[in-house]
């Protein structure tokens, strides 16, 4: 159970509300062009698009977590090591779509955020493929089970992920439908838990 602003205290009521408010936030982010003067493919950006849609619901919005993070048996990358993880990231190149996927792979690596990481590259890989290619993902085009499959994947093996976005590229760029699907709950990542660096 995550500490919030809202002071709830029921996992399945914070997970109802906080979808409600970053789906609101997340549409004003389409509406009111805030990612215009935004530079595509940098950590501010993707930290900026997490503030925008979580600061009404945690503390920490925008800010780089400071616990480790694990889903099953994966380890995303330490908490002590993560500025550098980060900065990694940004010197990727994205001029190509395979670029550009295997950038958004490695930031969901480094997962630098406590909580809303997948939600906020979404819009964050969307800006990428937007400003390089023209592009962006038809999210209702894709399949939910097959895309967190591919994702947990992604660190090992890349081609899946790549693929399974390549066949969802449009050129519908300006509609909000389809930027609003790719923050769908469906999409979330479930069951993180928290440890201590040495652990086992």
């Amino acid at each position: 159970m995550l500490e919030n602003k809202l002071g709830i205290t029921d996992a399945a009521e914070l997970a109802r509300v906080e979808e409600k408010i970053s789906k609101k936030k997340a549409a004003e982010l389409f509406e009111n062009g805030y990612l215009d003067g935004m530079e595509a493919g940098t950590y501010r950006t993707l930290a900026g698009i997490h503030s925008y849609l979580f600061e009404e619901i945690y503390d920490f919005a925008g800010r780089m977590r400071d616990v480790n993070l694990a889903k099953g048996s994966f380890r995303f990358a330490s908490c002590m090591y993560l500025d550098a993880a980060v900065e990694e990231v940004e010197k990727m190149p994205q001029t190509t779509f395979d670029e550009i996927i295997g950038k958004y792979v490695e930031m969901n690596i480094a997962h630098p955020f406590r909580e809303g990481n997948g939600r906020s590259m979404r819009i964050w890989l969307d800006h990428i493929l937007k400003k390089e290619l023209g592009r962006v993902i038809d999210w209702s085009s894709v399949d939910k089970d097959d895309y967190l499959l591919a994702m947990e994947r992604s660190p090992v093996r890349d081609m899946e992920i790549k693929h399974l976005l390549k066949q969802a590229l449009t050129d519908r760029i300006d509609d909000r439908e389809v930027y609003m699907k790719g923050i769908d709950r469906s999409y979330y990542y479930e069951g993180y838990s928290v440890y201590k660096t040495g652990e086992l």
